[in-house]
């Protein structure tokens, strides 16, 4: 069976000025990226006749300032998560409904728009099964993404980083995760940030000072949670065809995975696992690639235990094992066996809602990372985003 995301590929990258609090209007960051994404593919702003985003500057604001009139809003389903309007996108080509779909991220830490769902109340939704069926949960309702939050803000717990502390600290639990190990993934992503220009904060990163970080949720401290920016990334989604008229390499998308967040946030009867399980399964499912193939992990760190979360649900690492796998972040630095978040993560680089992690994905594959480029040029890449009940993944080669 032929999945319809390998009639896609990522043709085109583009990044905006990054950094905390800057005051640049939304519509100007994501000028930045798109023309930049544009240019990178090796097209002009007519030849795009496709946008998406998530909820942020508008796609028609972004449309006029651009001079174009797209026909397709890159719609379809929403079970990718953060990740959902690309994968509507490789829908849309790969359905031919587009040749070249624009999609976006915009964040502002003060200012900005709230983020929405990345399917609007009246966008078609004919394509949502094809991702993810609701599975049957006998005579009891199933419990959606955001069902259990009442639970969860009775019980005083207000925010994502209470909430993913609950499963930290079961994780430690049953498998003896350890603080440091979770201080490991900062300091891994500090050393990488370093080899970033773009990355907010980029100076060394000691254990000391990771434990020594003001306390937020145990066990998070400060130094665990993602660092707000202003910004704005950007990626050109075409139909596969595209690829012999590319300016670069090409980076293909072999298979995606998605949740509907069956379960909510804790109703789940394999917690602390979440929907990140469910979403590799069905990545896994739809390629013949093993995790034994993956040569580098760009994976979601709003909070550190996110990441380790994803290495186990990936198959990166067992049940268990990521604490273990990442301690000492040799395995995991640029020469180790996998690296992992090589632009410096969400935690030292920015908060892009994952959106930095299939930029940087692209980049590596491509061997246009400079100094940070992870060497023999990997082939394969594991791009990963979101927590909790909400998740999506792709794997891409090139």
């Amino acid at each position: 069976m032929r999945y319809f995301e390998k009639d896609a590929i990522l043709s085109g990258v583009g990044i905006s000025r990054i950094g905390r609090r800057t005051g640049i209007p939304g519509l100007e960051l994501t000028l930045e990226a798109v023309r930049a994404a544009i240019a990178d593919a090796g097209l002009a702003a007519s030849d795009v006749d496709g946008i998406a985003t998530l909820g942020d500057t508008p796609p028609d604001e972004v449309s006029t300032e651009l001079g174009i009139e797209p026909r397709d809003c890159g719609t379809g389903f929403d079970t990718g998560g953060l990740l959902s309007p690309v994968m509507s996108a490789c829908l849309a080509v790969a359905e031919k409904r587009a040749r070249h779909v624009l999609v976006y991220r915009t964040v502002q830490m003060i200012g900005g728009t709230v983020p929405t769902s990345p399917s609007s109340a009246n966008a078609p939704r004919p394509a949502l099964a094809r991702i993810v069926e609701s599975p049957a949960d006998g005579d009891r309702p199933a419990i959606g993404p955001m069902d259990d939050v009442a639970e969860l803000v009775a019980a005083h717990a207000y925010s994502a980083a209470n909430w993913l502390a609950l499963n930290c600290r079961r994780h430690m639990q049953l498998y003896g995760t350890t603080k440091e190990q979770l201080g490991w993934l900062a300091i891994n992503s500090r050393r990488n940030a370093a080899l970033n220009p773009l990355a907010v904060y980029r100076e060394p990163l000691t254990m000391a000072d990771y434990l020594a970080a003001r306390p937020v949720s145990s066990p998070f401290g400060l130094l665990d949670c993602d660092v707000p920016v202003d910004g704005s990334i950007a990626v050109v989604v075409s139909a596969a065809p595209y690829a012999r008229d590319c300016p670069h390499r090409p980076v293909a998308v072999e298979a995606i995975g998605g949740s509907n967040g069956a379960g909510g946030w804790f109703h789940r009867e394999d917690y602390p696992k979440m929907a990140s399980v469910d979403a590799a399964a069905q990545l896994w499912s739809r390629t013949d690639l093993r995790p034994t193939d993956v040569g580098i992990a760009e994976l979601y760190d709003g909070f550190t235990f996110l990441t380790l979360a994803w290495l186990e649900a990936l198959g990166l690492c067992g049940d268990g094992e990521a604490g273990p796998f990442v301690e000492g972040a040799t395995r995991i630095a640029l020469d180790g066996i996998l690296p992992l978040n090589t632009y410096g993560g969400q935690l030292s680089a920015g908060r892009m809602h994952g959106y930095w992690v299939l930029h940087e994905a692209c980049l590596q594959l491509r061997g246009d990372a400079g100094e940070r480029q992870v060497s023999p040029r990997p082939e394969v890449a594991a791009v990963a985003v979101g927590g909790g009940p909400i998740a999506g993944c792709m794997l891409l080669t090139c």
